[in-house]
C-alpha cells in the first residue's frame, strides 16, 4: 500500500497546526465552555446540564467551522502557491493527493475536538467535583461529533474539486443545513399526496447526509443511555458516505485539467 497518503496527511497536520486561526478558534471554544459554567452557577439545580449542553454545542459549532472554511481551501491554496504542480509532477496519483489531505484535516479536527473536550471535562469537574458514570454519554457525542466533522470535511473537499472557495462554501454548509431536515423533507412529500413529489421527496432525504442522527448532545446532557446500535450505525453510515464523497472527489479531480 502506498505511503503517500500519510505523508500528505502528515504534511497537512502540521500545516494546519501552524494556522493561527484553529488557535483562535479553539480559544473561542474554550471561552464559552468557561461561559457555560458562569450560566451554570447562576442556573439553580441544573449546572451540569447548562455546561454539558453549552459546551458540546461549543465543541461542534467550531468544529464546523473549521472543518469548512480550512476544507475548502485544502486543494485551492495548493493550486494558487502552485505547490500542487510540483507534487503531482512526481510519482504522486491525485487520489493520494485527496485522501492525505483529507486525513490530514481529520486528524487536526480530531486533536483539537480532543483539546476541546478537555476543556469542557474541566469546566465539569470544576462544578461537580466529580464525574457520574453517566458523563460517559459524553464521551460518544464527542465521538459523533468527529463523524460529523469527518462528513463535512468530505463534503468540503469534494465541492472544493470543481468549484472556487466561496461558492463551496455555500455549498457545504447549504447540504449541511438540508441534512439536518432531511426527515421533515420526506414528510413533506407525503403531505402533498403527489405520487412524483413523494418520490422525488424520497429521493433527497436519502441522498442528503442526515445529520439530525449525529446530534445526540441533547441526551448526554440528561445522562440518558445512548444505545449501541446507534454507535454502530453512524459509525458505518458516516463511513460509507465518507467514502462516496472522497471517490466522487477523486473523479472530478482526476479529470480535471490544471494547466
Amino acid at each position: 500500500m502506498s505511503a503517500v497518503p500519510g505523508i500528505v496527511a502528515v504534511n497537512t497536520f502540521r500545516e494546519a497546526v501552524r494556522d493561527r486561526v484553529l488557535y483562535n478558534l479553539i480559544v473561542f471554544a474554550l471561552m464559552m465552555i468557561g461561559a457555560s459554567v458562569l450560566v451554570g452557577e447562576i442556573s439553580i439545580g441544573i449546572s451540569r446540564l447548562v455546561i454539558i449542553n453549552l459546551g458540546l454545542s461549543a465543541i461542534s459549532i467550531f468544529g464546523l467551522v473549521m472543518a469548512v472554511f480550512i476544507g475548502v481551501g485544502l486543494v485551492y491554496k495548493e493550486m494558487e502557491k502552485r505547490t500542487l504542480y510540483c507534487l503531482l509532477a512526481k510519482p504522486v496519483r491525485r487520489w493520494e493527493f485527496l485522501i492525505g489531505k483529507f486525513g490530514g484535516l481529520v486528524l487536526t479536527l480530531t486533536v483539537n475536538t480532543f483539546f476541546m473536550a478537555l476543556g469542557l471535562g474541566a469546566a465539569l469537574y470544576y462544578v461537580s467535583r466529580e464525574f457520574l458514570r453517566s458523563d460517559a454519554m459524553i464521551v460518544i457525542a464527542i465521538y459523533f461529533i468527529v463523524l460529523e466533522l469527518a462528513l463535512v470535511t468530505a463534503l468540503a473537499l469534494f465541492f472544493s474539486c470543481f468549484s472556487s472557495p466561496m461558492l463551496s462554501t455555500l455549498y457545504t454548509l447549504g447540504i449541511y443545513v438540508a441534512g439536518f431536515f432531511s426527515g421533515d423533507i420526506r414528510e413533506i412529500g407525503m403531505v402533498t399526496h403527489s405520487p412524483a413529489m413523494q418520490t422525488a421527496a424520497r429521493a433527497i432525504s436519502y441522498l442528503l447526509p442526515n445529520f439530525r442522527n449525529f446530534n445526540v448532545i441533547a441526551a448526554a446532557s440528561h445522562g440518558d443511555a445512548i444505545p449501541f446500535s446507534l454507535i454502530w450505525q453512524n459509525t458505518a453510515y458516516a463511513a460509507l458516505y465518507v467514502a462516496l464523497a472522497l471517490i466522487g472527489a477523486s473523479a472530478i479531480f482526476s479529470g480535471r485539467n490544471l494547466k
